[in-house]
């Protein structure tokens, strides 16, 4: 689960890398092909410097992935029910939490990120004006292909933005929602986000041990 992970957020860190590309007049499918090209040759140039220094790489995907994913509306999904009953600030303060805690969890996952491991499959159905989906195959070293999907949301500005992973049918946010469901019911929402703040990837490795994940 570990490294597809690793591979899924090596391209939702890559979202609307290139400055120069009004990605909003793009198809997410077509964002997702531009981000793997540009992705590989991103971490190429720079994997033995940002191998060494992870407060960097960290640095990298905090400003390559925080405008174009959907932090606050993916935070809010793996909440569920809970996000009724908690505050502005604590659904704040979750978001920023959970997704740091992701960041560092996964990071290291951009640097086996190379071209080639992953195909943009050919766009099919009706394309909604509000969400769709992006099918990608992620080619492991054996050969095997595995499927992660990657779920859009049009924002209000105008922007489609990421805000969930499935990987070959099982949704990270179901999956965090669950394992969130169960910590929080057995401590305290308050509980779980001082956690995520104070022990980031640590926390989140213990959550998904409880979850089975």
């Amino acid at each position: 689960m570990q490294r597809f992970m690793s591979w899924s957020f090596a391209l939702a860190a890559g979202l609307f890398l290139a400055a120069s590309v009004q990605a909003a007049s793009l198809s997410p499918e077509k964002v997702v092909q531009k981000i793997a090209d540009d992705l590989a040759a991103k971490i190429g140039a720079h994997r033995d410097e940002l191998k060494n220094d992870h407060e960097k790489l960290i640095d990298e995907i905090d400003d390559i992935l925080l405008p174009h994913f959907d932090i606050e509306y993916a935070s809010l999904l793996v909440l569920g029910r809970n996000a009724r009953a908690a505050t502005p600030e604590q659904r704040s303060r979750f978001a920023k939490a959970f997704y740091n805690s992701i960041a560092h969890r996964y990071a290291e996952g951009l640097l086996n990120y190379t071209r080639g491991n992953v195909n943009v499959l050919p766009f099919s159905g009706t394309l909604n004006d509000k969400r769709t989906i992006v099918r990608t195959e992620v080619i492991l070293d054996d050969g095997k292909k595995v499927a992660v999907d990657y779920a859009f949301r049009k924002t209000s500005s105008g922007e489609w933005k990421a805000y969930d992973v499935i990987i070959e049918g099982i949704s990270y946010i179901t999956n965090y929602r669950n394992q969130v469901a169960a910590e929080i019911k057995a401590s305290s929402l308050d509980s779980l986000i001082e956690r995520l703040e104070t022990q980031g990837a640590k926390a989140l490795e213990v959550l998904e041990k409880k979850g089975g994940a």
